[in-house]
């Protein structure tokens, strides 16, 4: 991801069935996989990995998870690690969405870690950082998110970005249909580069920063055309694959 093209990850969340998958796949791989300057991604439940792989192996479009366990093996019932997504082709791994740092008390700690693992392994993580409505209105959101940067460079080194994607999600504006305003988008977007590439004194190679929250085939233009933005993180646009090929569509044409 070393270019100035846009990326594109539809989070899939928990919904989908072997079937609907199937027919889902089919109508993006038509419609997707001759896109010029965008980079699509899928990030799939566990247990259609397999499917993803073998649908979409040989096309542009890529696949991938939506968490990782911070572990590479061991005692852990349920997990899954990075080197078994690696076995399924995976290019993209969500890391701390708020959906599961919230209801699974994630911390800054062991999302530096998976973050870390899935560097290790060969794969692009999607770091997800964002606020909630009381933190914006209490005017401390940079705060907040520095501090979900801060634990990955404080541990790692701030070259740990290279060739990653962090995805700017206010808390707030998941699956609400109240997406940040371009202002907001491009202020924290750019905030989030200058703080890493701050910390390393120097431009971060292939660094990709995009903006996630109900993200639709509406709002999609007004969004993509900010310098500051790199693309989008698709939740619930990315169940409908006529929506997410509209908004993969208006990336291309950026």
């Amino acid at each position: 991801m070393n270019d100035n093209n846009k990326i594109v990850i539809g989070n899939l969340k928990m919904y989908g069935s072997r079937a609907s998958n199937q027919e889902h796949l089919g109508l993006l791989k038509k419609d997707l996989n001759n896109l010029k300057k965008t980079h699509v991604g899928l990030c799939f439940p566990y247990p259609y990995l397999f499917q993803a792989q073998s649908v979409l192996e040989g096309t542009q479009l890529g696949w991938g998870s939506q968490n990782v366990a911070k572990s590479d093996n061991g005692p852990f019932t349920g997990e899954v690690s990075a080197s078994m997504l690696q076995d399924f082709g995976c290019k993209y791994v969500i890391v701390g969405h708020s959906e599961r740092s919230t209801a699974y008390c994630e911390s800054n700690e062991n999302i530096a870690t998976k973050f870390k693992g899935v560097v290790d392994h060969g794969m692009t993580p999607v770091l997800c950082v964002g606020e909630t409505l009381i933190e914006r209105e209490a005017g401390i959101m940079e705060r907040v998110v520095s501090g979900q940067l801060e634990t990955i460079i404080n541990n790692y080194g701030p070259q740990l970005f290279k060739n990653t994607v962090i995805a700017y999600e206010p808390i707030w504006a998941i699956g609400s249909d109240l997406a940040a305003s371009p202002e907001q988008a491009n202020a924290m977007c750019t905030f989030i580069r200058e703080f890493i590439e701050g910390a390393n004194n120097a431009k971060i190679e292939g660094l990709k920063i995009i903006y996630g929250g109900s993200v639709n085939s509406e709002n999609a233009l007004q969004l993509f055309v900010l310098e500051t933005v790199d693309g989008g993180l698709v939740g619930r646009g990315s169940l409908k694959p006529e929506e997410f090929i509209k908004i993969c569509k208006i990336a291309d044409q950026i």
